[in-house]
């Protein structure tokens, strides 16, 4: 069922980053397990919680919080399809991309690893499935453009299915539902483009940085992982693709040396 290869990029640079040598082999299917269970736990508990008293802006730092496991999910699933979640065990390491793309919206891991894959070898140019198509350059048109690709109507039908179900069989309230699972998740996948492809692959004035056509948003390191999990240090991800999120700022900071 997962037998699925990624095309190897040229001049992968991962034997010499002294980040990745000390990385544990077992560091990435930590961090996934850990991203998956609490995510799982926060939106169990969520779901069930009274707010009927509660103001909305009372809810906004969990619906943010939220969010931010939901983005967590993507994440996760993004290092699995760089086989850095388990590179021991390739088929649990799909399986874990698959059950958190799964999890975050029914995506397909086989689809998003391909487009994945291609937006690697063909950043911001016509052939990269995540870049827009010359006309839809501003951040909505470019994140509907975007969506447009990754999305259909059988998976928002089929959540939308599945909201029901849980709504009518389980007695859950739709307050509940719809802050803390159907809010999050549109949430995340705007911060997600935002801090994933609009702005690290937006054309400079001073035009691209070859070969990998994005820039880096450098940030305090609590801030880089609050807003995107530090995928702002995206010149650095792509120069090193196979380095998991959690050692990107470190791998920033040898760049510069």
């Amino acid at each position: 069922m997962f037998q699925l290869e990624q095309p190897q990029l040229p001049q992968i640079k991962i034997a010499t980053t002294p980040a990745v040598k000390s990385t544990s082999p077992f560091g990435g299917i930590f961090m996934a397990i850990a991203i998956i269970s609490i995510w799982a736990i926060s939106l169990g508990l969520l779901l069930y919680i009274d707010i009927s008293q509660f103001k909305f802006w009372m809810l906004l730092p969990i619906i943010f919080w939220q969010t931010f496991l939901y983005t967590g999910l993507f994440i996760t699933a993004h290092d699995a399809m760089h086989g850095v979640v388990f590179p021991k065990n390739p088929k649990i390491n799909h399986f874990i991309g698959s059950l958190c793309l799964f999890l975050y919206g029914l995506l397909s891991y086989p689809k998003l690893l391909k487009k994945h894959w291609v937006h690697h070898h063909n950043p911001a140019s016509e052939t990269d499935p995540d870049f827009h198509n010359g006309k839809h350059k501003n951040f909505f048109a470019w994140y509907l453009y975007f969506m447009k690709g990754y999305w259909s109507w059988l998976q928002i039908i089929t959540l939308m299915i599945i909201y029901n179900f849980v709504k009518y069989i389980w007695h859950l309230p739709d307050d509940n539902l719809t802050y803390f699972w159907v809010i999050p998740s549109i949430l995340s996948s705007l911060q997600l483009f935002y801090f994933g492809t609009f702005l690290p692959h937006s054309e400079p004035v001073e035009g691209y940085k070859e070969p990998h056509r994005s820039q880096t948003i450098s940030r305090p390191i609590w801030w880089s992982f609050i807003t995107c999990y530090h995928f702002g240090y995206h010149y650095e991800h792509h120069e090193y693709p196979h380095v998991p999120w959690w050692q990107l700022p470190e791998v920033y900071k040898i760049s510069k040396q």
